[in-house]
């Protein structure tokens, strides 16, 4: 029985390693800064997909970190290539399907791997709105 047990927990912690190296091996990766409820600086590594000349990030569901926080200071940063810039983050669900099969196209295994946890009916894209200084 113990020996089920550690099976049990060190494949759950291989998913979990598989998850992150996915996460941060399948391609272009970008930094969001948001800030917490005391206004400090939260930094989440996410995707990112361009769609009709616009550029998306996609939650995997409503209730992400991340995403609350944005949805209490919609005034974000996110880091690109080694630049840092200002954005008005937005909900955007009227594009979920493209953003899902561009995050596919993009991301591919990982984005396929790291699927098998997430509905695609309930990711939430998010829209970036430059913002000027």
């Amino acid at each position: 029985m113990i020996k089920l047990l550690v099976a049990v927990v060190l494949l759950g912690l291989l998913f979990v390693v598989a998850i992150g190296v996915a996460s941060e091996t399948g391609g272009e990766v970008v930094t969001l800064h948001t800030r917490d409820a005391d206004g400090g600086e939260v930094s989440t590594s996410l995707w990112l997909v361009e769609h009709g000349g616009q550029l998306y990030l996609r939650a995997g569901q409503q209730g992400s970190g991340w995403l609350e926080r944005l949805k209490a200071e919609s005034r974000v940063e996110m880091e690109r290539a080694g630049q840092r810039r200002i954005y008005r983050a937005v909900e955007a669900e009227d594009v979920r399907d493209p953003v899902n099969e561009l995050m596919a196209e993009k991301y591919g295994w990982a984005d396929a791997f790291i699927g098998v946890m997430r509905d695609d009916s309930q990711t939430v894209p998010v829209r970036l709105d430059p913002v000027q200084r």
